[in-house]
């Protein structure tokens, strides 16, 4: 009489041989700092939180408001006030004109506003 307890029946049948099926990968995203000198999975941001495509945004706002800097890989839309020391950094670009816009409608000073990554700058006005 065969012995069954060590065979490994294929959940699958569709998937070809070898390959584990797809609940069996793991492919919870991943998130660095040098500067903590520490890495993170995302999984409390998609299971707990429930953030799903936002988990990565969600954890590197958190990040920042904890650690007063962002993960690695976390590039920042900046805006500058060309008149006092105001600054603010958003991860998305409206946001970062929003707020451009709300301190020159306020103050009447002009901002700048950049991507961390790139050299051209907008200037904010109050109309």
């Amino acid at each position: 009489m065969a012995d069954d307890s060590d065979s490994d029946p294929d959940p699958d049948p569709d998937s070809p041989p070898g390959v584990p099926p797809a609940e069996a990968v793991d492919d919870t995203p991943t998130i660095a700092c040098t500067r903590c000198d520490s890495e993170w999975d995302l999984s409390y941001e998609l299971d707990e939180l429930h953030t799903g495509n936002q988990a990565v945004e969600q954890f590197a706002l958190d990040h920042k408001r904890h650690t007063g800097h962002f993960p690695d890989g976390v590039e920042t839309w900046r805006a500058a006030c060309r008149h006092c020391p105001e600054r603010s950094e958003h991860l998305g670009e409206r946001g970062a004109f929003r707020w451009a816009e709300t301190h020159a409608r306020h103050t009447r000073h002009a901002v700048t506003v950049h991507h961390a990554t790139d050299d051209e700058t907008t200037l904010v006005e109050h109309e």
